[in-house]
């Protein structure tokens, strides 16, 4: 019965003293310590005013929650820049009297990666997302917050996993 409480405590010991190859985020070994986001300025044909602030901040702060990097204004070792080309309203489904029934509201935002740590990793790439709502709902207020924060949800995370956790 001893054995197995030492065996249990030095396999808790070990796993606790890994080598810190991976972290609960999946970035492994991220040899960067400092990153910047350029201003997302929003080059869209559709302009909604506002989005590309929210955009760029949605972006420091999913960095900043998920890693150990240090937000700095230049020189960074990962460089996160780009814009906002495309805000689109289309219609998705029909009623039987050819009215839409459902609209979908896409964006589009092309991103440039530099990391000056290991220049095989850096990339530009877009990065979409959209958001189904009911064709007789307005997309405006509440409701346009609500899809604009799913949707960037999504852009952020996917450019943060193609960036730092390679998956």
């Amino acid at each position: 019965m001893k054995f197995i409480k030492y065996f249990l405590l030095a396999l808790l010991i070990a796993s606790t003293n890994s080598c810190s190859v991976y972290n609960f985020t999946g970035t492994g070994n991220i040899d960067a310590k400092t990153f910047q986001v350029g201003f997302f300025q929003n080059n869209a044909e559709l302009i909604e005013p506002g989005i590309d602030r929210t955009f760029t901040l949605k972006l420091q702060d999913l960095i900043q929650n998920q890693t150990n990097l240090n937000l700095v204004t230049n020189s960074a070792d990962l460089t996160y820049e780009g814009e906002i080309v495309d805000y689109r309203i289309s219609p998705m489904t029909a009623t039987a009297d050819q009215r839409a029934a459902q609209n979908r509201l896409t964006v589009r935002v092309n991103v440039r990666f530099t990391n000056k740590k290991k220049e095989t990793d850096d990339f530009e790439k877009s990065f979409s997302f959209f958001f189904d709502y009911p064709a007789e709902q307005q997309l405006i207020g509440a409701p346009l917050n609500s899809a604009l924060e799913e949707i960037f949800d999504r852009i952020t995370q996917d450019i943060f996993n193609e960036s730092l956790a390679k998956w």
